[in-house]
């Protein structure tokens, strides 16, 4: 059974979560509801849960701020949000859960499944920092979740993404290998307006490290850290015209 608390400033947004885990999410007990994070504070304190539903946007103070009174909280924290999609792809950089509102009913079972499954609560408030910096600037940093916890890497130090059967691993310039549980596609689509590119169904590129294209049969570019790869081709038109611009 997880034990929950519910930080909202709205009373009809914390009496529909509260009622919709009562209902349909059995093992999740809701312990205590507070309408502010001065009020969250305590109830976390009191009750330490398991996870907190933590809304962004309330006045006096919002949500990023209750990590400054609880620097070293440890119950996961599921944000609750009416952010626009600007704010979503910041969520998702920061490798931080999320529930957009009004909240789905199966998103939310999604987001309770994925508790579930981690093997260990995360202690620290890092990814937590990302979101709120992310939030605010233009994306600069990605969390990747590992089977240990999160690593947070400057975009710009991502030399290639490569994957590995539903794994991805990250190169970066530095020498270090990441690998992280998640497929190819799903950062294709999370990479693509930042200067990094599909070139091959194995291989994202960032477009800041290609060193050198050479035109062959089968074209290829050359990074920094010195790893060849093969550009498909259906993908060399969009690659030219896009190292053009570089």
């Amino acid at each position: 059974m997880l034990q929950a608390i519910i930080i909202d400033d709205e009373e009809n947004s914390r009496l529909t979560l509260k009622n919709m885990l009562h209902n349909f999410c059995k093992d999740v007990e809701v312990l205590a509801m507070a309408h502010s994070v001065p009020a969250g504070v305590k109830a976390i304190q009191s009750h330490k849960p398991d996870v907190v539903f933590l809304d962004i946007e309330m006045p006096v103070h919002n949500g990023f701020e209750l990590f400054e009174f609880l620097p070293e909280m440890e119950s996961e924290v599921i944000f609750t949000t009416a952010y626009d999609q600007y704010a979503i792809r910041a969520f998702k950089f920061s490798a931080v859960d999320y529930l957009l509102k009004p909240i789905d009913l199966e998103e939310l079972r999604a987001a309770i499944a994925r508790l579930k499954e981690k093997k260990k609560p995360s202690k620290e408030n890092e990814k937590f920092k990302v979101l709120s910096y992310n939030i605010r600037n233009p994306f600069r940093k990605l969390g990747l979740p590992t089977l240990e916890g999160y690593t947070f890497i400057q975009l710009n130090d991502i030399v290639r993404c490569e994957a590995d059967s539903n794994y991805t691993c990250f190169h970066s310039i530095n020498g270090k290998k990441i690998l992280v549980p998640k497929t190819l596609k799903e950062y294709e689509l999370l990479l693509s307006d930042f200067n990094f590119i599909r070139v091959h169904r194995s291989h994202i590129v960032n477009l800041d490290h290609v060193q050198k294209y050479t035109k062959t049969r089968t074209p290829t570019i050359t990074m920094a850290d010195g790893a060849s790869i093969a550009v498909s081709a259906r993908r060399k038109e969009e690659l030219l015209e896009r190292l053009g611009k570089v």
